[in-house]
């Protein structure tokens, strides 16, 4: 029997809009659609596909959130068992994956293993997180000669990253936004910077200036800050 083959699709930040033909295609082509969970008590890009996925076979991918590598490798080595036998059953896979493949995603682990072990995959692309926090903002990433430093946020690392002249954004912000902010502000940087959390999702929030944002954070707020030297 044929193998099947293994599609990581990218199905945007949040707007179901912005998935592109592409996504959609392979998903409405594939066999079966794995689901990523990672638990945050949604399965946020199930919901951006939802429409393209009645009648579909699913299967639910679970990573814990720990940062006990040993814990998070036996997850992905879990996945990747589950995504081979389906393939050696012949069937076609589509794993969701939020944002763009390209961009700290967690499937990327398992698309590794699957290929070391001779399988065929395909990476299909998505818009990112800051682009459409970008155009929600109504700004620019980066302008002429502008550089761009785009940085998950860890508060070990924040000053060295804001010495450097680029733009910024900082994704994955979560329980660390608030220390941002402090830093930004030790830095003289927290009335150029702003923020979207969840967007493009039902409970998305807007802060135009980052000095407003509210305790009631979330995992998938972007920060942008623009360089004013």
């Amino acid at each position: 029997m044929e193998k099947g083959k293994l599609f990581g699709v990218s199905v945007g930040p949040g707007d179901p809009e912005l998935l592109t033909f592409k996504a959609v295609r392979v998903i409405e082509e594939s066999d079966v659609v794995a689901v990523p969970n990672i638990g945050h008590k949604r399965q946020t890009a199930y919901t951006i596909a939802e429409e393209h996925l009645a009648g579909k076979q699913l299967l639910d991918c679970s990573t814990p959130m720990t940062k006990d590598r040993a814990v998070v490798e036996a997850a992905y080595e879990r996945i990747a068992d589950d995504l081979c036998a389906l393939l050696d059953d012949g069937k076609n896979v589509a794993y969701l994956c939020l944002g763009d493949i390209a961009i700290y995603s967690t499937y990327i682990y398992v698309h590794d293993i699957v290929v070391a072990r001779g399988y065929e995959a395909e990476i299909v692309p998505g818009v990112t997180s800051f682009s459409a926090v970008a155009a929600k903002l109504g700004t620019a990433l980066c302008e002429g000669p502008e550089r761009l430093l785009v940085a998950p946020v860890m508060a070990s690392d924040i000053d060295e990253i804001l010495d450097v002249p680029a733009n910024k954004v900082f994704m994955k912000s979560g329980k660390a936004v608030h220390e941002l902010r402090d830093k930004l502000a030790e830095h003289g940087q927290l009335e150029h910077a702003s923020m979207v959390a969840n967007c493009g999702l039902p409970d998305e929030k807007v802060f135009e200036r980052f000095a407003d944002i509210d305790d009631d954070t979330d995992y998938f707020s972007v920060v942008i800050v623009k360089d004013a030297r």
